[in-house]
This record gives C-alpha cells, sequence and structure tokens, in this order.
C-alpha cells in the first residue's frame, strides 16, 4: 500500500470513530437502564422472598411447602423459559460472549435480551446463588448487537460495540466503570484493541452516568476499620493467594463436573432437575435466608467481621457446593458474585487461622477477606486487573492494592502451574461443544 493510500484509509477510519462513539455512548446508556431495571427487579423479588419466607412461617408445614413449590416452580420456569426460546441464555452468558467476539460461533437471537432478564429474575429471585453480573453482560451485548442491526453497522463496528456493551454491563452490575472496560480487554478479547478500549469507556461512561441518575451513587460494600498492609505480612498474603488459587482450581472442577454430571440425569427433564434443585434451595433459605441468592450480604458480613468463625466452615461449604449445583441447572445467572463471597470467606477462615498460628502479627481479618476476593477471582478466571480494580471500586479501599498484587500473583501462579485453565476458557469450550452438535 503507497503512502497516499494508507493515508487515505487512516483518515476513513478516524471519520467512522465520531460515530461509533455516538453508538457507544447510545449502547451504554441503554445498558446501564437495562442494568438499572434487572437490579430494581432482583431487589424486589429479594424482597418478596424475605416477606414470603416470613409470613409463610406463620403457617408452619403448610407455609414451608408452599414456598418450597414456590421456589421450585421458579426456577423451574426459569429454565423452560430458557429451552424453548434460546439455550444460548443459560448459565452466565461471558462464555458465549467470548465466543462471538472471536468470531467461534455466530450472534445469538435477539429473543435472548427478554429471555436472559425474565429467566435471571425468576431464578435468582428464587434464591440461587447466581450473581447478576453474567446475566448483565450478555444483556450489554445484546443491546449492542440490536442498535448495531438497526443504525446498518459492519460486523467490525459490530464487534466493538458488543464488547463495548457487554462491559458497561459489568460496570452497571457492580457499580465499577473502570473495571468493566478493564474486563472487556483482559477477559472478552484477551488484547488491546485501540477502538474497543475507546468504545469501552465510553459505553460504561454511559451505562454509570444512567445508573447514578436513575438509582443514585451507591458503594457496594462498606469497610468500616482502617485497613493496614504492613510489608511483613507480604509472604503471608503470598501464602494466601497460593491456598486461594488451589481454592480456585477446586471451584473451577467443581462448576465443570457438576454440569456434566447434571446433563448426565438423563432420566429427567431439565426443568425437572431445575425444580429439584430450586427446592433444596428453598429449603435453605427457609432455615437461613442470608445464605441463598449471590451473596453480598455474607460478603458484608465477612468484611465487617460479624461472620461467626465457628459457623464459618459449614456456611463455606453450603456456598461452596450448591453454588455449582445452582449454575448446573442451566437458569440464567453468574458466578462473578458467589466467587466474591467465596472469596472473603476463605479469607477470614486463613486470617483465624493464621492469628492462632502466628498471634504476635497484626492481621486484619477484614483485610483477607477483602484481599480472597481479587485472589479467588484471579486465580479461576486469569483476569487480576479486572479483580483488583472491581475490588477497589466496589469497596473504594486503596490501601490494600500491594497485597492484592502479591496474593493475585501466587493465585494465579498454582493453578497455571498445576495445568488448570480458568473457569471461562473451559465455560466457552463448552459452549462451542454445543455449538458444534447443534
Amino acid at each position: 500500500m503507497t503512502n497516499s493510500h494508507h493515508q487515505l484509509a487512516l483518515n476513513e477510519t478516524k471519520r467512522s470513530l465520531l460515530p461509533l462513539a455516538i453508538l457507544a455512548l447510545i449502547v451504554g446508556a441503554f445498558t446501564g437502564l437495562a442494568g438499572v431495571a434487572f437490579q430494581v427487579s432482583l431487589q424486589w423479588t429479594h424482597r418478596f422472598r424475605d416477606a414470603f419466607i416470613h409470613v409463610a412461617h406463620l403457617d408452619g408445614m403448610i407455609g414451608f411447602f408452599i414456598f418450597i413449590l414456590a421456589c421450585a416452580s421458579a426456577t423451574a420456569a426459569a429454565v423452560a423459559i430458557v429451552q424453548k426460546y434460546t439455550v444460548l441464555a443459560s448459565g452466565s452468558g461471558i462464555p458465549h460472549v467470548e465466543a462471538v467476539l472471536a468470531g467461534l460461533v455466530e450472534t445469538p437471537p435477539l429473543i435472548l435480551l427478554p429471555v436472559k432478564f425474565i429467566g435471571g429474575v425468576l431464578a435468582i429471585g428464587a434464591g440461587l446463588m447466581l450473581g447478576r453480573e453474567g446475566p448483565s453482560v450478555q444483556m450489554g451485548a445484546s443491546i449492542a448487537q440490536l442498535i448495531s442491526k438497526l443504525c446498518h453497522r459492519s460486523w467490525a463496528d459490530c464487534r466493538v460495540l458488543m464488547a463495548a456493551g457487554a462491559g458497561a454491563g459489568l460496570a452497571t452490575a457492580f457499580d465499577a466503570p473502570i473495571a468493566g472496560a478493564v474486563f472487556v480487554l483482559e477477559e472478552l478479547v484477551q488484547k488491546f484493541e485501540h477502538r474497543i478500549a475507546m468504545m469501552a469507556l465510553a459505553a460504561s461512561a454511559a451505562a454509570i452516568s444512567v445508573a447514578h441518575f436513575l438509582i443514585g451513587d451507591q458503594i457496594e460494600f462498606h469497610i468500616s476499620i482502617n485497613l493496614m498492609s504492613p510489608p511483613r505480612l507480604l509472604p503471608l498474603y503470598m501464602l494466601f493467594g497460593a491456598a486461594t488459587g488451589l481454592l480456585a482450581i477446586a471451584f473451577n472442577h467443581s462448576i465443570l463436573r457438576t454440569m456434566t454430571t447434571m446433563t448426565q440425569m438423563n432420566s429427567l427433564a431439565p426443568t425437572q432437575r431445575a425444580a429439584l434443585v430450586g427446592a433444596l434451595i428453598g429449603a435453605i433459605a427457609w432455615q437461613a435466608p442470608h445464605l441463598v441468592g449471590a451473596g453480598n450480604i455474607l460478603v458484608q458480613q465477612a468484611l465487617d467481621n460479624r461472620l461467626p468463625i465457628d459457623q464459618l466452615p459449614l456456611i463455606f461449604a453450603v456456598r461452596f457446593a450448591f453454588g455449582a449445583l445452582c449454575y448446573s441447572v442451566g437458569a440464567p445467572g453468574g458466578i462473578f458474585a458467589p466467587m466474591l463471597a467465596l472469596g472473603s470467606q476463605f479469607g477470614i477462615m486463613f486470617a483465624a487461622l493464621s492469628i492462632v498460628v502466628a498471634p504476635q502479627l497484626p492481621i486484619q481479618p477484614t483485610a483477607f477477606a477483602l484481599v480472597g476476593m481479587t485472589a479467588l477471582f484471579s486465580g479461576a478466571s486469569r483476569a487480576p486487573l479486572t479483580g483488583i480494580i472491581l475490588v477497589t471500586e466496589m469497596t473504594e479501599n486503596t490501601s490494600l492494592l500491594l497485597p492484592m498484587l502479591c496474593a493475585c500473583f501466587t493465585a494465579m501462579l498454582t493453578p497455571t502451574i498445576l495445568g488448570n485453565p480458568s473457569i471461562y476458557e473451559s465455560l466457552r469450550n463448552l459452549v462451542l461443544t454445543r455449538a458444534k452438535k447443534s
């Protein structure tokens, strides 16, 4: 190509950036609107579920069976909608978005957007231990796909806008605009592309602006104490990160193994399997409502160091086992938020053990809970920058950046050396396998 032709191509690229940027802002605004609607709907269902439990307790066993039936029905309905209209709406949706952006599968039908929204509200509202971030990411990408189609954009532009919309979805889910943009580059496309970077920033900014206008600026998790990071504790944080890396391997294996086991239960239809899991989650919610759902209450309790240490191993085991079971039914819902809950609980347990072994060290359980959130996410997904920035934005706390770096380093190193792939890579491979069979 001659210099003149190269300059013409460069000028054409520059001219195309402005309309693309305008569309990215529009995508972000609508993604923010959808994300807020999804969040508010889930808050309403959570309040309704808690009120339902309170009233049902007054009727004893009759109330118990009615509540169990309601949870089972809602979970089965969520899976039924997915099975009828598009199975691409099942699970997190992030692995499917990654596959679409890589050009490995076709773009999903536009009906995915309402299916993901309604199915997510039903499933997470029923108490399934799933997060709202996965549906928010996939809905953001679907909104971008719709706008690209309406504006007759090329696939290259559609890909950029879908990546930006997905990042805006994550940003809205956690009120973390920078993490949303970084997530696009680090996880979704796994390389730095200038156009995607610019549009992701624009979409995330627009999404958060809309969210703040509608529901205000909210800190996801509050830190009530001054956190310290003395240099002599850094080796302990590295050891903690290595232990969390082993937990990440177990977490990834549990998700994949439970999904495989669930699909092998040919004697039961997907909706029947979902109903059984919904009933089990309902039984847990009946006794301990704070144990179900995404786990935000548990994270805040961990950061406040209010989790009963004698009950914490049981709480952790229940969340670990049933979290994988909830994901395996194929209802819309993510694993981001459940990972944060498990990481914070693991941090509290590690800190408690460390205090017993080395009482002379200035160990703060809250600090290990916070670092555990980033370390488990980094070990499981291999996206440390996203994890660190996400938790920092969600807590508005920057005092533990060095411990986070140390823990995330060893949390990633451990599963990498042991040959365990990231959870999203494994789930993406499942998406590709299913696409080949269909």
